[in-house]
């Protein structure tokens, strides 16, 4: 028995060995990649902007008589042109910083906070409570074993490829 003393260890402490753990260059190389992806992601055009309904079909505040009896073209109102024309977000941006340049004030991107007097705060991951611990891997906080599973199963370097 002696000859073969097995030793006994921490099971999360094998597993953590065997896990990859990665710098901060790479840890924030990942989060810029990750936000690249959502705005990727929720950047879409209007795909019903330029829908236009068919002019036969009346309308709910409509009646049938009305409706036959106009023959003179519709104007269009402010509505229907800030619809159709409708601007990005960074067109606006560019929009805005040529205006600043002009003016001499600070454009949107140019604007920031001062510094703040307190620690920042630090919030779980999972479900947002506040944090007490980091994860050895990839560095995001989580505050529980519960969100440590979750993190592990679901989020834990699953979008560097």
């Amino acid at each position: 028995m002696s000859a073969q003393k097995q030793t006994r260890g921490s099971g999360r402490i094998k597993e953590c060995e065997k896990r990859k753990i990665v710098d901060d260059s790479t840890r924030r190389r990942r989060f810029r990649r990750m936000l690249e992806l959502l705005e990727s992601d929720n950047y879409q055009e209007d795909p019903h902007a330029d829908l236009v309904m068919s002019k036969k079909l009346p309308k709910f505040d409509d009646d049938l008589e009305q409706r036959s009896t106009r023959t003179k073209k519709r104007e269009r109102t402010a509505d229907y042109y800030q619809s159709k024309y409708r601007k990005t977000f960074e067109q606006m941006v560019e929009e805005d910083r040529i205006e600043a340049e002009k003016t001499g004030r600070v454009s949107y991107l140019d604007a920031e906070a001062r510094s703040a007097d307190f620690a920042a705060r630090k919030f779980c991951n999972v479900c947002g409570f506040f944090s007490k611990y980091t994860c050895v891997t990839c560095g995001i906080k989580y505050c529980s074993i519960r969100c440590m599973h979750i993190h592990q199963e679901t989020r834990c370097l699953k979008w560097t490829a």
